[in-house]
């Protein structure tokens, strides 16, 4: 009692009491109002307790205030388990996790916006950290965007890399290999302005040369021929270092045709090696001025490749003349390896000595094959489309954001390069070709639930340009072009948790909207194509339950008709027309992303079973080029996917490498 007659009482166990009942209720589903979906884990919780939490969560509970009943959240990208520890620790105060389940909860705690979490979890990566994990700790800094816990991991390795450098982590590295070319009484510096000068020079045969990082990285496993003519040819990159501490192209000086471009001291000298490509021309002509300063040129060329991270991390000197160096060059993390050597003086076609290179240089045996070449970008929920013999890629998501990066392949290079970005990020949408465009629509900018916008692609004028939007936001949406009309059929419900039967038809010509048949059964993410003058809809979810049931449109009477149903329920497949058949490929059935593969041959009205994918995909795209189908990115059930395969019809098999026939980009 105090003086003035109120009654003061703690409870000191009352919280402890309370909080761990509620979390019972939790585990019960006592009183839930909010279902979170995790990978087809259904985990219930309230309200309440997860928007004081979770800043992410709040704002979508906020954006749904005229909900009623049971909220339903869907995370395709998170393992459940991780998540359940975030609500232990939202219940609780307590954060429990083992060990190897630290970096998903961080995953997680990323997402939901759960700063402490995310710290905690950091730090306790960094106390584990050592020289056998320090290289695949930092791939995870750097994929988080965590600024303070790469730089903690980049200073760990600059006191540690020749024991880093021992590691398989580090091993499977992409790695740059040059020699520099050294007079009598010189040797490389073993500091950071050497390396900054090789960053430099790697950054200007990106944009002055219009070279691939790839195939200079492709560098590393050229082989070296003894032969006198071919020597200085060789597919090996070679570097000057002068007396005056400049580094120049070897190659050319050796061949006495080198034009040295001035620049401060400290800055490489650069020598160029061929003239400027006519894309590169391009960009040199369209500037406002006439013309553009190589500093604009570089900044413009990182504009174009979506990447500014150029970064020197650390070096070693190894051996006399060997030196080691780790550094992040266009966003990929790198190793260059630079070999000092003599300056012929005398005999340029001297037969050389062939060179031996350090421990982790793993010379790979000759092969016919080689791996195709990945996407720039990681990509899930994109959307994917054959146009003029190239394969689109478009948009979609990975753990960072939603993309308007737009990929172009060509299968007779084997190359990736960008065409125009789209107008809005976008992903979770499907991309079709109508009248020699291409056409996207919906889908969504992982800021709100569902976009209602659509834009085209005009490959002569390469730009895109809006085109009238659909009547109501929709995301998980099919895309289909028949009959000179672009088809746009279900998707997800405002809540993006039920779908939808709605079906429109937009008119390119006279630029509007109508109305079609409605679909007999609720369908988002479902796979929508066309085949012989029919639309199908294919799989896709009506809430969760996934869904092996077809329906096919007839646009002569306005119908749809269900048809045979697959052999496997799912959704989030990709589709292809090939010969007259659908090949239906990977998606998610509930528990996991699929490799497997089946095929609707409609004069039979039967599905067949075909040789699986060498990945699970789910949410992937597939396109055909010059009569293979072409499935791209996705995600595997741990991580987004950038890579491409590509079906061999005759052999019934997926294979991830190129032919021989395809040459490897030059």
């Amino acid at each position: 009692m105090t003086p003035n007659g109120f009654l003061i009482f703690e409870d000191e166990n009352f919280m402890d009491s309370t909080v761990a009942k509620m979390n019972a209720l939790r585990k019960s589903g006592q009183f839930c109002d909010v279902r979170l979906q995790v990978c087809g884990h259904e985990l219930m919780a309230h309200r309440a307790v997860l928007a004081c939490c979770s800043p992410y969560l709040f704002e979508i509970f906020n954006s749904d205030v005229e909900a009623h009943g049971v909220s339903h959240v869907t995370f395709e990208d998170l393992n459940p388990e991780a998540v359940e520890v975030l609500l232990n620790y939202a219940y609780t105060a307590q954060l429990k996790a083992d060990k190897e389940l630290v970096k998903d909860v961080y995953s997680a705690a990323k997402r939901f916006k759960m700063e402490r979490v995310k710290q905690i979890c950091g730090d306790y990566l960094l106390s584990k950290m050592d020289s056998q994990n320090a290289i695949s700790f930092r791939n995870f800094a750097s994929s988080m965007g965590d600024g303070r816990l790469v730089a903690k991991v980049d200073a760990f390795i600059q006191d540690h890399l020749l024991d880093v450098s021992e590691q398989d982590d580090f091993l499977k590295l992409p790695r740059l290999k040059l020699e520099v070319m050294l007079e009598d009484n010189l040797t490389l510096p073993s500091n950071g302005k050497l390396y900054s000068k090789v960053l430099n020079w790697v950054q200007r045969c990106l944009w002055e040369n219009g070279e691939q990082l790839e195939q200079l990285m492709e560098e590393v496993f050229a082989v070296r021929l003894c032969i006198p003519d071919l020597y200085y040819k060789s597919e090996v990159q070679t570097l000057y270092y002068s007396p005056d501490h400049k580094l120049v192209d070897g190659g050319l000086m050796i061949e006495g045709h080198s034009e040295v471009f001035g620049g401060e001291e400290d800055h490489l000298q650069f020598v160029q090696k061929k003239p400027v490509r006519e894309s590169a021309q391009r960009q040199l002509s369209c500037s406002s001025s006439g013309s553009l300063s190589p500093s604009n040129q570089a900044a413009n060329s990182s504009k174009l490749s979506g990447r500014r991270d150029w970064k020197y991390i650390a070096s070693e000197k190894t051996t006399k003349n060997n030196y080691l160096c780790l550094a992040v060059l266009d966003g990929v993390l790198c190793v260059i390896f630079l070999h000092g050597r003599s300056s012929p003086q005398t005999s340029p076609s001297a037969t050389p000595c062939l060179m031996k290179s350090l421990s982790f240089e793993v010379q790979p045996e000759e092969s016919e094959e080689h791996p195709l070449s990945p996407m720039h970008y990681a990509r899930s929920g994109l959307g994917t489309a054959a146009l003029n013999g190239k394969l689109i890629a478009a948009g979609g998501y990975n753990r960072e954001e939603c993309l308007r990066t737009v990929e172009c392949y060509d299968p007779t290079e084997d190359r990736w390069t960008f065409i125009a970005p789209m107008r809005t990020p976008r992903a979770r949408f499907q991309m079709a070709v109508l009248m020699g465009q291409l056409f996207v629509v919906g889908g969504s900018n992982g800021h709100s639930d569902e976009l209602n916008s659509g834009e085209t692609y005009d490959p002569h004028t390469d730009e895109w340009i809006q085109v009238p939007e659909l009547r109501t936001n929709r995301c998980n949406a099919g895309v289909c072009a028949l009959n000179n009309k672009l088809y746009v059929v279900g998707g997800s419900d405002p809540c993006g948790q039920k779908g939808l039967k709605n079906c429109d038809a937009f008119d390119p010509v006279n630029k509007s909207w109508s109305n079609c048949a409605s679909l007999n059964i609720r369908r988002h993410q479902a796979a929508v194509c066309e085949l012989d003058g029919f639309m199908y809809a294919i799989g896709g979810a009506e809430s969760w339950n996934c869904l092996n049931t077809v329906e096919r449109y007839n646009p002569d009477n306005n119908t749809w008709t269900l048809v045979a149903p697959m052999n496997v329920a799912r959704r989030g497949a990709a589709v292809a027309v090939h010969a007259g058949k659908l090949f239906v490929v990977g998606g998610f059935d509930g528990s996991r992303a699929l490799r497997c593969v089946e095929v609707y041959d409609p004069s039979r009205n039967e599905w067949k079973m075909l040789g699986s994918m060498t990945s699970s995909r789910s949410n992937a795209g597939v396109a055909v080029l010059d009569e293979s189908i072409y499935a791209v990115g996705g995600f595997d059930g741990n991580d987004f996917l950038n890579t491409v395969e590509v079906y061999n019809l005759e052999m019934d098999k997926w294979n991830d490498c190129a032919s021989p026939e395809i040459p490897i980009a030059e």
